[in-house]
């Protein structure tokens, strides 16, 4: 399972993460995230991926679970389930710490970036429930 997080600064723009060359999908835009580890609950394992993806602190008063999206067996030959939060505080100021860059977008601007095909659906669930 994977957490990912879809933050939304006052001005109504959403944070991306531009995967860095060498890595899978590289050069595509993501809502930062990472693995659920064996002995973690989602939202722990988000607030960890995101101190050390982006420097940012979190808590569960500003975070909510938004939508999934997952692979089918024949699209992947390891199945993946991505949930994604909206987090709508925090503290810190988010930079890309693990390479990539970061940007923010407005939804339009989300929707036409090129995404990896499980954030595209993230995408369309977060904007359809917003």
């Amino acid at each position: 399972m994977v957490v990912a997080a879809a933050l939304m600064r006052d001005d109504g723009r959403w944070l991306m993460h531009r995967r860095p060359p060498g890595k899978h999908h590289a050069g595509l835009w993501e809502f930062p995230g990472g693995k659920v580890e064996h002995n973690e609950m989602p939202m722990e394992s988000l607030f960890r991926e995101l101190n050390e993806e982006l420097g940012i602190v979190c808590n569960s008063d500003a975070c909510s679970a938004v939508c999934f999206a997952e692979t089918t067996a024949a699209t992947e030959a390891q199945p993946i389930v991505i949930l994604l939060y909206k987090v709508s505080a925090w503290n810190g100021i988010p930079a890309a710490l693990e390479g990539g860059e970061i940007g923010w977008f407005t939804p339009q601007e989300v929707q036409a970036l090129a995404k990896p095909p499980l954030d595209i659906r993230l995408a369309q669930g977060l904007f359809q429930n917003h």
